[in-house]
Formats: structure tokens, C-alpha cells, sequence
């Protein structure tokens, strides 16, 4: 993928865990352990390939869908299934939440936690990956 757009695509600010505290205000109540999900997505870019829109950002971080460094990965698996099974979007369901992507251009175009996934259809894929 060229990395000047899979760069342009990082530089959504997306946090995960505990809203930041302004600078000055508290001590380190506002901080939070290990990496950021920026932090992830930017670590795994370069070796899986994944890119997420900015839908797909924005969704994670309001829904608090919590993607780990092994579900990137797990994630970046189910994406090539698909496409050696000829599946151009998918819905990909792992650890009960739910990702929509274009497996041909290896993007997360959105994301659904569990409690959404309750009474909804799923139109525009070409099949399902569960993990």
C-alpha cells in the first residue's frame, strides 16, 4: 500500500481507556498503561498491511472495542481468508465484535461491539469470516 496514504490514514487521533486529563491539572491520574490504540495500529501497519478508515477509527474509539496487538493480527488473518476465498467485503466476526472490510484493499471500513450486533443485517458483503 502506498505509505503515504497509510500514513495520512494513522494521523486520526483515536485513545483508548481513560479520557487524558489536561496538562496541569492533576498528576498522572489521567494516564494510562501500555500503548496506545494509535500506537498499536502504527506498530502493525508496516508488517500486516491493515489500514482503518476513519469511519472505522472513530467507531472503535466511541464504542470502546478493545483490539489487542494479537487481535490485529487475528484480524489481518481473517482479511486474507477472505480473499483466498475470493470475498471482497466482508463482515468479520471475532471475540463477539463485528468489522466490516474490504479485504481486497485490506481496510476495516467499520466496526460493531456485541451489544449492537443484536437484531441487525449486514447488506453489501460477499460473505463471513468467523474467527
Amino acid at each position: 500500500m502506498d505509505e503515504m496514504l497509510l500514513r495520512s490514514r494513522m494521523n486520526v487521533p483515536v485513545t483508548t481507556g481513560v479520557a487524558p486529563v489536561a496538562a496541569g491539572t492533576r498528576g498522572n491520574e489521567g494516564t494510562t498503561d501500555g500503548p496506545s490504540f494509535k500506537q498499536v495500529l502504527e506498530s502493525l501497519s508496516a508488517s500486516q498491511n491493515i489500514s482503518f478508515s476513519k469511519h472505522a477509527a472513530g467507531r472503535i474509539a466511541q464504542r470502546e472495542i478493545p483490539i489487542s496487538v494479537s487481535g490485529l493480527e487475528r484480524l489481518s488473518q481473517g482479511m486474507g481468508i477472505a480473499r483466498e476465498k475470493g470475498i471482497q467485503d466482508a463482515l468479520i466476526l471475532m471475540d463477539g465484535s463485528a468489522f466490516i472490510v474490504s479485504a481486497k484493499n485490506n481496510t476495516v471500513i467499520t466496526a460493531l461491539n456485541p451489544q449492537e450486533l443484536k437484531s441487525k443485517a449486514f447488506t453489501n458483503i460477499d460473505g463471513t469470516v468467523i474467527l
